[in-house]
């Protein structure tokens, strides 16, 4: 899958992850710009180190270091008006790698006190805030390339497998709080919806309220559990159907790992206002989230 994608930092919990309190609470937008959680920061014998509540890769990933050095001369800027930096020399990013923290970057500073000057608009990378990623669903394939329709009982990989994606959307993700390597298909679709703009709230494990431009997107997510049918249940259709129905949003969307039944096509072509992106169409719906 060819994914080209320019990175906006977010700040996200990941479900079921105990909250890390952050210093001076979570850092939220900024014009077209989201932040990642800071979950520590102190200085001590010259270093200042920011511990950002994100998951590390498990190789060198420089566009991600790169970023979260800069967010941590950010926010060593924003506590200089608090606290004395004369003496700072080095600003320290860190993350979260196999549940302890490790250094992301390190930068050094030419004269101690003096941090290099902010990013500047232009430098500071987007997203595709214009693309209706809701319009790309009814051009998207009915059936993947090169995935054989499921029998039941038939067990499906983790999504994450079947997908490799380039260092910028991956890095986008991470700063989220979300790790691609292990996310689950809906993880991966809702993490670039907000990197496009889209501002999501989760109302149940798995049900969320997508708004951009004035519009209310009803997300509903059905993962797909080890052992369970590999396509998406007749009830789960019809149980989304209805809930959109009564939620007062303007369009409906279900996000799931599980192949589709014949039905979705046909409930798309009686009511537009509904899309299912299903295993079929998952590939295809996060290359559509990306800026080509």
């Amino acid at each position: 899958m060819a994914i080209g994608i320019v990175i906006v930092l977010m700040s996200r919990s990941r479900p079921g992850k105990p909250a890390v309190p952050a210093m001076g609470g979570v850092v939220g937008l900024e014009g077209d710009r989201i932040r990642p959680a800071v979950a520590e920061f102190h200085v001590s014998e010259g270093s200042a180190r920011v511990h950002f509540d994100v998951p590390l890769p498990d190789h060198q990933d420089e566009v991600f270091e790169t970023l979260l050095g800069r967010e941590a001369v950010e926010v060593v800027r924003e506590k200089r008006h608090a606290l004395p930096i004369d003496d700072v020399h080095e600003v320290v990013a860190l993350g979260r790698r196999e549940g302890a923290w490790a250094v992301a970057a390190a930068i050094s500073l030419d004269t101690p006190g003096e941090l290099p000057p902010p990013m500047l608009p232009e430098l500071i990378p987007h997203g595709a805030r214009d693309i209706d990623v809701f319009e790309h669903i009814s051009s998207l394939p009915e059936h993947a390339p090169g995935i054989a329709a499921p029998t039941r009982g038939e067990e499906l990989p983790p999504f994450a497998s079947e997908v490799a994606l380039p260092a910028a959307p991956a890095a986008a993700l991470r700063a989220q709080g979300v790790d691609p390597a292990i996310a689950t298909g809906p993880d991966l679709a809702l993490g670039l919806m907000r990197v496009v703009g889209y501002s999501i709230e989760q109302s149940s494990p798995e049900t969320h309220q997508a708004r951009r431009g004035g519009q209310t997107t009803f997300v509903r997510v059905v993962p797909h559990l080890p052992g369970s049918h590999p396509e998406l249940d007749e009830s789960e259709i019809r149980r989304f159907v209805v809930d959109f129905g009564s939620s007062g949003a303007d369009r409906g969307l279900l996000i799931s790992e599980k192949f589709a039944p014949f039905e979705i096509y046909d409930r798309e072509r009686r009511d537009r206002r509904i899309r299912f992106v299903t295993r079929e169409r998952l590939e295809g719906f996060i290359d559509a989230l990306a800026l080509r």
